[in-house]
């Protein structure tokens, strides 16, 4: 099906001869391309973080929530579980002498009989795996009752899941066990019942994947880890966009209350719990199990450049737009200049000991900073410059990364744009949710842009097929298509553009607050969308200097070429809008094939194609091999594919 908004190119794609020449001219390589230039976004929105990446099956495991039993019930009599929950007792949270002062709030439970219990309702379900183990753990005090147990209940309400903490001694401990799952249950619930009578104190609750990404007791879920892996992403932005602001100062995000010990992270109310009319999710909150140590640590796994971005005194600017007085500004660029020893000073160092305590002795190698997220006008430039005098002279080997504001055009967008050339900013944040016409009447959008100013984060941008953040939005292959001819104008102006991310990142199918995005999943499964297949096609086939082609955008043919000289090929990127396969002629000058051209086609006739859980392949990359006989040879591109040629060289 073709889609309206491409009929204009379309109709010029059939205007053109019967045979397209593209010419890649590797006798005058251009610039260098930056190992970051493709990446990842991360923010912990539809459910992102809990209930995604940090794989925690319990929700409201500190009971901090707003309402502190959420997530929670008692067992009723109807339930079909032998017997558990049909004693009589009492859940009751108190505050009194709690694990620690940034947990207060913990359960005291009452057993009047033996055979009370309550149960968690999860993330939208508990997912669990036949044969796979859960660690069950959780902060204990008593001087009651010598056990307490567990079960995890398939959907049926039976059993697939023992365990049993004991050995309790009265003083706030953590306790914990393995239990193995008998049964692939995606909407499990998790039971804690008492045997004896009696009552005991709670905190920190836990059900806890042992199976994580690189077996951390405390790691990530490995098939979500995994689809980001598979990209070979040049840097993770963390924690993400308006997160990091908050709607209101007191809600931002602050990288320090999410190191150490997990039980001592401050749990609040994410920002996107009531963000949007039409999605509400009044349980979504952040318990920080994925905090910053995390986010470096995963940085360093998939081998990709770590990118913090941290509040400069402004809330959001589309909420309250809450700003912090010039006086206080002194303890946001603190936590900027700490941030930095965390993640690069020496071991004996106040952070730096912080980190190598939480078992990274090493430093993370953090070259740059985002100076807030999106922000705009004179509040945000009057704050920047302290941040800008302080990090310069306390580290001006870190580059900082500057907003350009929500849009990228318009009155707002130019007087910042005005100020960081005048001022000499290092790397300037656009980001652009627009509609595929848009990507594709802008890939020529850095051609004319200063070669000698600042350099471009394209931070944030995704093809809208219905509007901004509309719950319609599909992921569907124009939009992709559309990305992926954008794409090459990011690429082929790499002296411009070091860094390019799409956003938002993950989505949880039945929790999701902002469409599209570019990997969806449940509580078992997961698919990267067509968008994803898109940014890990450019990802992972960049090589490290551009080279001259033609045509490079006309009538509905984008391309883009490199030259890789580490594995010593020549990569040429075709992207065909046109809804018809092209006869074209490939003409290499300076450079003699030497052997077979790999070939990765990506793409299908249907536009409104999409990958989902149940069918995560419907638009896959499909490789193939291409003789390469001399330096001009007849290469195929199909309709609306994206099509990559790497061309061993010399």
């Amino acid at each position: 099906m073709r889609h309206k908004s491409l009929l204009p190119l379309l109709a010029l794609a059939s205007l053109l001869p019967a045979q397209t020449v593209i010419t890649v001219d590797a006798a005058h390589p251009g610039p260098a391309i930056a190992p970051t230039m493709f990446g990842i976004f991360f923010e912990d929105i539809n459910f992102g973080a809990d209930g995604g990446l940090y794989p925690e099956l319990i929700k409201n495991r500190s009971f901090e929530f707003d309402d502190p039993l959420a997530a929670w019930k008692v067992n009723l009599p109807s339930d079909p579980v032998k017997g558990i929950g049909l004693s009589p007792g009492e859940l009751d949270v108190r505050t009194d002498a709690p694990l620690n002062a940034n947990n207060p709030h913990y359960l005291h439970v009452t057993a009047l009989n033996p055979g009370y219990g309550f149960t968690n309702a999860g993330f939208r379900g508990i997912g669990v795996t036949a044969g796979a183990e859960y660690r069950f753990s959780a902060y204990v005090r008593t001087q009651g009752p010598s056990s307490l147990h567990a079960a995890i209940l398939d959907s049926k309400g039976h059993e697939i899941g023992t365990g049993t903490l004991t050995g309790f001694d009265g003083t706030w401990k953590r306790y914990e066990t393995v239990i193995r799952t008998s049964a692939t249950e995606p909407k499990a619930q998790f039971s804690i019942f008492m045997d004896q009578k009696g009552s005991l104190d709670l905190d920190m609750v836990s059900l806890f994947p042992v199976d994580t990404w690189n077996h951390r007791p405390n790691g990530l879920r490995k098939d979500l880890v995994q689809l980001l892996a598979d990209m070979h992403p040049g840097f993770i932005r963390f924690p993400g966009g308006c997160i990091v602001e908050g709607r209101r100062l007191a809600n931002r995000y602050q990288w320090k209350k999410t190191v150490g010990d997990i039980s001592e992270r401050k749990t609040i109310m994410n920002r996107w719990n009531d963000e949007f009319d039409h999605r509400p999710t009044p349980d979504y909150f952040q318990s920080f199990g994925l905090g910053f140590y995390e986010y470096f640590q995963l940085a360093e796994d998939i081998g990709a450049a770590p990118l913090p971005i941290l509040n400069c005194g402004m809330a959001c600017q589309f909420n309250s737009s809450e700003t912090a007085k010039l006086d206080e500004i002194h303890e946001y660029i603190q936590d900027a200049l700490d941030l930095i020893e965390f993640a690069n000073g020496p071991a004996d160092s106040p952070w730096g000991k912080v980190r190598a305590q939480m078992g990274h002795s090493a430093p993370f190698h953090l070259t740059m900073i985002g100076v807030g997220n999106e922000q705009w006008g004179p509040r945000y430039l009057e704050r920047y410059k302290l941040f800008n005098d302080a990090l310069k002279a306390s580290h001006p080997e870190i580059q900082l990364i500057v907003a350009a504001g929500p849009s990228p055009s318009g009155t707002q967008f130019d007087e910042l744009w005005s100020y960081w050339r005048a001022h000499h900013a290092d790397i300037v944040d656009e980001h652009y949710y627009m509609a595929p016409q848009w990507f594709l009447s802008n890939s020529n959008r850095y051609d004319n842009y200063d070669r000698s100013g600042p350099k471009v984060f394209a931070g944030e941008y995704a093809a809208q097929s219905a509007g901004v953040a509309l719950p319609t939005n599909r992921n569907n292959w124009q939009t992709a298509l559309a990305e992926a001819a954008f794409m090459t104008g990011l690429e082929r102006n790499a002296d411009v553009v070091r860094m390019a991310s799409y956003a938002p990142l993950l989505a949880h199918a039945e929790a999701w607050q902002w469409t599209p995005d570019a990997i969806w999943f449940d509580n078992l499964r997961s698919f990267g969308t067509t968008d994803y297949q898109v940014q890990k096609i450019f990802a992972t086939n960049t090589g490290t200097r551009v080279v001259p082609s033609t045509p490079r955008a006309e009538n509905g043919l984008y391309t883009v070429a490199s030259l890789d000289d580490r594995t010593h090929e020549l990569i040429l990127t075709a992207v065909n809008v046109s809804g018809d396969a092209r006869s074209v002629q490939l003409q290499l000058i300076g450079v003699t094939p030497a052997g077979s051209a790999r070939v990765t086609t990506l793409g299908t006739s249907d536009l409104s194609a999409e990958n989902s859980l149940e069918h995560p392949d419907t638009v896959a990359p499909v490789v193939s091999t291409l003789e390469m006989p001399s330096a001009t040879v007849a290469i195929p591109l199909k309709p609306n594919t994206v099509t990559v040629f790497r061309v061993p060289v010399h």
